[in-house]
C-alpha cells in the first residue's frame, strides 16, 4: 500500500494514477490521517435489449378499438 499526503499528491498526481490503475493500493493522508483511497473506476458494459424476450407482449396502442370497447371509453350504453 502506497500512502502520501495531499501535498505530495498533487506533485506525483499521474503517477498514482498508474499505480492504482496497475492494481495498487493509493492512499493519499492529510498529515497522518487517512482520507482518501485512490482506485480505478470500472468499465461498465451497456446492453440495450437485455430482457428482450422475456416481458412478453404489449398491447398496441395505436391499433383502433372494437365498437364493444370505445362504447366504454365514450359512456354509452349506461
Amino acid at each position: 500500500m502506497q500512502r502520501v499526503t495531499i501535498h505530495a499528491a498533487k506533485t506525483h498526481l499521474s503517477r498514482l494514477i498508474e499505480a492504482a490503475l496497475a492494481g495498487e493500493d493509493v492512499v493519499i493522508s492529510r498529515g497522518s490521517t487517512p482520507v482518501v483511497r485512490l482506485v480505478p473506476v470500472t468499465k461498465q458494459t451497456f446492453q440495450i435489449g437485455l430482457l428482450a424476450g422475456q416481458l412478453g407482449t404489449s398491447p398496441d396502442f395505436l391499433a383502433s378499438l372494437d365498437e364493444d370497447e370505445l362504447d366504454l371509453c365514450e359512456g354509452v350504453g349506461r
